[in-house]
């Protein structure tokens, strides 16, 4: 550890090339949002109607962003000084307190919940604002973003002293910008583009947490009710379902897009990359809490309305979001790759539509066979007699 007074160095640049990996402050950091999954989660299978789902998606993405804001702000200035220590363990401090008020989050616990959202941005603020006085270069970007994010900390810093519905018109407000800063800043970012191999590890590593939700679906779904041979083969189809998500998502990850936006000035594809990851881990998320739905469907004869669409709702919306992410030339081969997925989303939307009255373990092995079907295409198309006959599919 150096000395309290250090200040933050500029991450990228010169040395964007090199590797870099996670510290253990942000792999520690990550954990307080493994609590926020899981109470999000907790959420969803407290109510899985679409009004439920919605409501989930509401306050996920928030802490998703929160996520993203103090990522981003690591991959390009980072130090290990006391003050910087401090900042990272008030964020988790905010992060916390938005774990704790997720529950009634939309209700009687949304004051608390803005409060801790609004603290958290104030903290990033605080932290970029440092970042451009010691770094003169990075200036003009550090003031668009602590500007952008303190103007949309200040509406949910007022929402939570203003009566619903006008509370949750604030929160969209303060959301939308929150999303624009980044996209407004081209010409900032530029030339500060993220580091292409940090910043793909540590989505790698958020996608890790919701997929824990997953594996969660499943031990809760067999462990509280009789097993039986319908029981089994269900959680290994629900583990099938989270073990291809893996392969398919990890085998294909990269800075692709980081550096085809630094070599051609593509940001549209960085961005694309970045946003597109929102849906894909409320998808995986809320995956974990459809597998559970099923395993304690196995005793009705028809798996319910609700479950059949949240199962199948949720895999086609990261298959899609997957699909999408090899469309921004994450690796080669991402074409044919991102139409299998799409395929694979088509179909799981057509058993949600017109599935009624499928058993539960019907809809689960139909969901799992998709899910695997991806796996082996990639392993298909991976062969090395596929590479010869047409390297550039």
């Amino acid at each position: 550890m150096t000395n309290f007074l250090q200040p933050p160095r500029l991450r990228i640049g010169e040395d964007s090339e090199e590797e870099r990996r996670a510290t253990w402050l942000e792999l520690f950091y990550d954990l307080v949002f493994v609590v926020a999954i899981s109470q999000l989660a907790h959420n969803l299978k407290e109510d899985i109607s679409f009004s439920g789902f919605f409501g989930f998606v509401v306050l996920f993405i928030p802490v998703w962003w929160s996520w993203i804001g103090a990522t981003f702000y690591a991959n390009r200035f980072d130090s290990d000084d006391v003050l910087r220590r401090l900042f990272v363990g008030l964020q988790m401090l905010t992060a916390a307190a938005m774990a704790i008020n997720i529950h009634h989050g939309l209700g009687e616990s949304s004051p608390g919940f803005a409060l801790a959202y609004a603290l958290g941005r104030a903290v990033l603020v605080a932290e970029y604002v440092r970042a451009g006085i010691h770094i003169p270069s990075a200036r003009p970007l550090t003031n668009h973003y602590a500007m952008g994010f303190a103007i949309a900390a200040f509406f949910w810093l007022i929402s939570a002293f203003v009566p619903i519905p006008w509370r949750f018109a604030l929160w969209t407000l303060g959301v939308i910008i929150d999303f624009a800063t980044p996209l407004t800043g081209r010409k900032f970012q530029i030339k500060l583009l993220p580091h292409a191999s940090h910043l793909p590890e540590r989505f790698g590593l958020f996608t890790i947490i919701v997929l824990g939700e997953a594996i969660i679906g499943v031990v809760n779904g067999v462990s509280e009710q009789k097993w039986d041979i319908l029981t089994v083969i269900s959680a290994m189809f629900g583990l099938i379902i989270a073990f291809s998500f893996w392969w398919i998502y990890f085998d294909n990850l990269g800075g692709t897009p980081i550096k085809t936006a630094r070599q051609e000035g593509r940001l549209a594809i960085a961005n694309l990359w970045l946003y597109t990851h929102l849906p894909l881990v409320i998808g995986i998320a809320a995956t974990g809490i459809g597998v559970e739905q099923v395993l304690l469907s196995q005793s009705k004869l028809a798996l319910p309305d609700p479950q059949r669409w949240l199962i199948c709702g949720s895999v086609a919306l990261c298959l899609l979001a997957i699909s999408i992410l090899h469309r921004t030339g994450v690796i080669r081969y991402c074409k044919i790759r991102s139409q299998y997925r799409l395929v694979g989303a088509v179909v799981l939307l057509a058993i949600a539509i017109f599935g009624k009255g499928f058993l539960p373990i019907a809809v689960i092995t139909i969901v799992a066979v998709v899910s695997a079907v991806q796996v082996v295409q990639d392993l298909y198309q991976s062969r090395p007699t596929t590479r010869l006959i047409d390297p550039e599919i």
